[in-house]
């Protein structure tokens, strides 16, 4: 006769008295049905116990507060209002304040409300032609203090740069001294004040086009060691999937000098590999290239922007005098003039045109920036527009009319530096 085996005698209150065969609390309870979990705490599953993380909820209710006396969403609600110029010495209190001011989170917050800060960020070729950078503080007129570029970055030429998400600033592509062209990707953070690698870039290039459409960016042009120098490939980064792929070629092989977005499109415009101007329009919905000539390429000047679907470019070298592409009429027949002119020296080329909390931005080799409220420029006369014009500078960074000229005089207005690219980010 078969020995019936009979299941173990246990307290069907407490699996912890199960057969120990039986190893696992889940493999009691195949064997007891109904039974609960014991709620003894000293048993000890194992004479080497592990250190357990306590749970998220506990980690929380242990942590101190962000702002002692305060629930934390009220301290987030008074920290978020803190100036931006103040963010850094924030970061530098404690390990919760870093990673809440380094995250999306707290930005998202400030953006919500309308209190996030735009900062000017120029990077310029020093005289001894290494590459340095600033932050400029619109609202307290400061400059502020970066971490260096990286190394690849200190000397290169040709390279781009372009900001995503608002808050990165992309430096790609370019020409190492020593190395020659290169793939190389980097991004700085406005948010952790960090640089960071990002994938490379599919063609060593420099020299190139670039831009952004839809958050996206896209590179075309430009040119290689190889046997044939120009290129015609181009390619576009989405960060979201965190990839570089090809889009259609160029038309033609080219070397752009001035590029801009416009009403969706890429207008670029630049020389050939013989030498000849050649201008192009990119369309990313239907991915395709054709050459244009209107009078919008006829007229089209370095620096030019756009702001709120308007475009503009600087009509003079000092950048005292915008132009202004009238669509209908297909020309640059509009004009907003300071009537105040600084004069044709390299320190005062305008080196770059931005938007600037809904104001065109230009920014001057000497480090001297002029806001101009273009957003009023509709109910005034070219003869009263002088009052639309604002100039803001850093601390000891604007020469004077005065000196400039006494400087001319005495020979000693040589270029020291200047700008490279000059970018917009927002915190």
């Amino acid at each position: 006769m078969d020995r019936v085996i009979q299941p173990p005698l246990v307290d069907t209150t407490c699996l912890c008295r199960v057969d120990a065969g039986l190893k696992t609390v889940s493999g009691a309870k195949k064997y007891v049905p109904g039974t609960k979990l014991c709620l003894q705490p000293a048993i000890k599953p194992s004479i080497h116990p592990t250190r357990q993380k306590p749970a998220r909820g506990d980690r929380n209710r242990s942590q101190s507060p962000l702002l002692p006396g305060l629930p934390d969403d009220l301290a987030i609600a008074c920290l978020i209002r803190v100036p931006r110029i103040e963010h850094r010495k924030l970061r530098l209190v404690c390990k919760r304040w870093y990673r809440l001011l380094s995250g999306n989170f707290f930005h998202s917050l400030r953006k919500t409300i309308g209190i996030a800060e735009e900062w000017i960020y120029v990077m310029k070729r020093d005289r001894d032609k290494k590459i340095s950078w600033h932050a400029f503080d619109p609202i307290y007129q400061l400059w502020q203090p970066l971490p260096p570029v990286p190394k690849e970055y200190s000397q290169a030429l040709g390279f781009g740069c372009a900001v995503l998400s608002g808050c990165h600033l992309y430096l790609f592509g370019g020409k190492d001294p020593v190395k020659g062209s290169m793939r190389r990707v980097v991004f700085y953070s406005a948010r952790t004040n960090k640089w960071h690698r990002a994938p490379d870039m599919l063609r060593r290039r420099h020299f190139f086009g670039c831009c952004v459409i839809n958050n996206c960016l896209y590179v075309a042009g430009g040119e290689n060691e190889g046997v044939h120098r120009s290129l015609r490939s181009a390619e576009v980064y989405d960060p979201i999937k965190n990839r570089w792929s090809f889009i259609s070629d160029m038309s033609t092989a080219m070397v752009p000098f001035i590029g801009v977005v416009y009403e969706g499109k890429w207008f670029l415009k630049g020389l050939g590999s013989h030498r000849q101007v050649l201008s192009e329009v990119y369309q990313p919905e239907t991915d395709s290239w054709y050459p244009v000539y209107d009078g919008m390429i006829a007229g089209w000047r370095n620096p030019s922007t756009t702001l709120n679907g308007q475009l503009y470019a600087l009509d003079c070298k000092d950048g005292c005098k915008i132009r202004v592409y009238d669509e209908a009429a297909d020309s640059w027949n509009k004009h907003i003039d300071s009537k105040i002119h600084l004069g044709n020296s390299k320190a005062l080329e305008a080196a770059a045109l931005v938007p600037l909390n809904g104001k065109l931005c230009i920014i001057r080799n000497n480090m001297s920036i002029s806001l101009v409220d273009v957003s009023k420029s509709d109910s005034v006369t070219g003869a009263s527009a002088e009052h639309l014009w604002e100039t803001i500078a850093g601390k000891g960074q604007f020469k004077t009319l005065v000196t400039n000229f006494w400087s001319s005089l005495a020979g000693r207005n040589r270029l020291k530096s200047h700008i490279v690219h000059c970018q917009v980010l927002q915190a």
